[in-house]
């Protein structure tokens, strides 16, 4: 369309477009056949589908939502077009998830692999980068398993659907707090009930990486060659 043609009193182009109006019955049947189409095409994918999905389902989502677009809304694309394209999908999904099933490092190259986050109540900090995982966020599904400190966290992995999975360790021990720094209160209590308990913070725990040593004991973290501690609780 030319710029010379589009005028904001022009009410009927912008409510019915070029198309006459009897096209907006015909893309409200496009649209139910299609969407009925899409269940269908949907149930055939499985469950993960309407889950947590891998990186080569997002792909087919996207796919699967730029090919009904066009058939639902174009007067000059038929539905029999869009119904290819949605098989064409479908079978390139399922193809690759086949050949997934069959070829662990092909499996690895489309649909990911998990990483490890946390090993020993340590920060894995290399690998947090690479993933593009912050601490805060870390803490933050720590919390949700009511886990306090890192010292009771034996392994946490981020799944290749991106869920994050937390191992406690069978014995928990002193790490680094998950708790907001904010929270003053629930520390102050946290603090004066460990000191309670045993008479005096032994352990000082690495600030950046989370790794644990006793407080007699100088010098930089020999994990991540920081500084910077604090008490462990």
């Amino acid at each position: 369309m030319k710029k010379e043609e589009i005028h904001l009193e022009d009410i009927q182009r912008i409510l019915f477009g070029e198309a006459p109006p009897i096209f907006l019955l015909e893309v409200f049947i496009r649209t139910v056949l299609t969407y009925i189409i899409l269940l269908f095409v949907i149930r055939w994918l499985g469950k993960r589908m309407s889950g947590q999905v891998t990186i080569m389902e997002m792909a087919v989502m996207l796919t699967l939502g730029a090919i009904v677009s066009t058939p639902m809304q174009v007067p000059e694309r038929g539905i029999l077009q869009g119904v290819i394209l949605l098989l064409c999908a479908v079978g390139f999904q399922r193809g690759i998830s086949l050949l997934a099933f069959y070829n662990h490092k092909f499996e690895n190259f489309t649909q990911g692999k998990p990483s490890m986050l946390v090993k020993d109540g340590v920060m894995q900090l290399e690998q947090m980068q690479e993933d593009r995982i912050s601490r805060q966020q870390l803490f933050a599904e720590l919390r949700k398993e009511n886990i306090h400190n890192l010292g009771a966290v034996e392994r946490v992995y981020l799944e290749a659907s991106g869920l994050i999975s937390v191992f406690k360790a069978p014995k928990p021990k002193m790490g680094l707090m998950t708790l907001p720094p904010d929270d003053k209160e629930i520390l102050e209590a946290l603090g004066s009930e460990h000191k309670s308990n045993n008479g005096e913070v032994v352990l000082m725990a690495c600030l950046n990486c989370g790794m644990v040593k006793p407080q007699s004991t100088d010098g930089s973290c020999h994990d991540c060659g920081k500084d910077n501690w604090i008490n462990a609780k």
